[in-house]
């Protein structure tokens, strides 16, 4: 039997309140959980809901985080749904968070968190 839905995606970032204003600020996701550290002294793990079942987590990375070439194995982008009339104030709230789409396409608008990990956010397959 194969699988039937998206539970989680995690994501290596380098610095969580970092990726938390991307995240949650700028995107509205809202956080489900905050994992502490081991030892207790700051966070290791957050929690984001994405909504039917699913969350992502964003786990701070261990030293140095390494720099991916576009064409790199791994994910490739994390895809969020938008209605096709919210494209425009999508946009327009990416630009006001520091966080400008790069790339568009019918159905997509494409942005970068702050550890330069690809984020779409798609109404595929409503028209354009």
């Amino acid at each position: 039997m194969p699988p039937t839905f998206v539970h989680h995606i995690a994501v290596k970032v380098a610095d969580l309140a970092r990726a938390e204003s991307f995240y949650v600020s700028a995107l509205g996701l809202p956080v489900l959980r905050r994992w502490p550290s081991c030892d207790g002294t700051s966070e290791r793990s957050l929690w984001l809901d994405l909504g039917r079942g699913a969350f992502l987590a964003l786990e701070r990375a261990d030293g140095e985080a390494a720099a991916k070439a576009e064409g790199a194995p791994g994910i490739h982008l994390m895809a969020l749904g938008i209605a096709r009339g919210e494209r425009e104030a999508w946009e327009r709230r990416l630009a006001q968070a520091g966080f400008p789409v790069y790339r568009r396409t019918d159905y997509t608008l494409y942005v970068r968190d702050p550890d330069g990990n690809r984020v779409g956010l798609s109404h595929w397959p409503e028209g354009f």
